[in-house]
């Protein structure tokens, strides 16, 4: 008997840099997926091209498992750059997020989407200062306009310990924000230096609704980014990540991500044949 898991395979849409909605589907059919977190910035900031690929993944039989969004003017290059200028903390950004949150979740209502993720920012850890109340009351409005439309805000993990995202979200929650919710990610622990990714999962299981499948070794430098790798060439202990998942009996997709590297299709295949295998060795 096939183990439930190996059935929600997905794609993250961005890992493939496509170009167009055709692009996204050869992808999507190169690997043998039928299942995609689609990126919706580019519906929303280019429709010309992107406008008709709901219609067009649903012709090649491929659904769309949750959406994503980016924010305004990020800046990855480094670790203290992301902290400045990720997610809705940045004062300057925030009126620009705000309008574009608002139609990101006018189009994934329309898509019939249940969620969407994105990173909320570097989540201040002392619960009682003035940038806890400011980026709580922030992820809040955000919630709040996702529920109007039927919708589940998923906070990626790693920028912040889980012990501080725990937190956050029992204080959105003691506030009425109960649609938030947790998309995890085990490399960006790694990646972020936060924390020991399974010992994390196990702490945020009970807000767990979807997780990506990313590997990655930690910074001999602290302060520094660490790097992602191949799916089973990093530091997450795969067999017991997946052992949490089936504990818990996890009902998400596994959406694989790889931001790295030159061939993603072979890569991403890598990553459902490793975990499949593991996944068979423990039905």
């Amino acid at each position: 008997m096939m183990n439930p898991l190996t059935d929600r395979f997905g794609i993250c849409s961005w890992s493939l840099h496509p170009k167009t909605p055709q692009d996204l589907i050869a992808g999507l059919q190169a690997v043998g997926l039928r299942k995609v977190q689609l990126a919706l910035n580019p519906l929303v900031q280019n429709p010309a091209v992107w406008g008709q690929a709901p219609a067009r993944l649903a012709q090649a039989g491929i659904s769309i498992v949750s959406g994503m969004f980016g924010t305004a003017k990020e800046n990855y290059a480094t670790l203290e750059t992301i902290r400045q200028t990720g997610g809705f903390v940045p004062d300057a950004t925030w009126p620009d997020n705000w309008k574009h949150i608002q139609t990101i979740a006018t189009v994934a209502g329309d898509l019939g989407l249940q969620c969407v993720s994105g990173h909320a920012g570097f989540i201040p850890p002392e619960a009682g200062s003035e940038a806890f109340r400011k980026l709580s009351q922030r992820v809040g409005q955000v919630a709040d306009c996702f529920a109007q439309r039927g919708l589940t805000l998923l906070l990626e993990t790693g920028q912040e310990t889980a012990t501080t995202l725990d937190q956050f979200l029992g204080a959105l929650q003691a506030n009425g924000h109960t649609n938030v919710a947790v998309n995890f990610d085990p490399a960006n622990m790694i990646l972020y230096d936060k924390g020991d990714p399974i010992a994390a999962l196990k702490q945020l299981m009970p807000h767990v609704r979807q997780v990506h499948i990313k590997d990655a070794r930690r910074t001999a430098t602290p302060g520094t980014w660490g790097k992602e790798v191949p799916v089973g060439q990093g530091e997450v202990d795969w067999p017991a990540f997946l052992k949490v998942l089936q504990a818990a009996g996890y009902q998400g997709n596994l959406v694989v991500e790889r931001e790295a590297g030159q061939d993603r299709c072979g890569e991403i295949a890598l990553a459902v044949t490793t975990l499949s295998t593991l996944l068979g060795a423990n039905r």
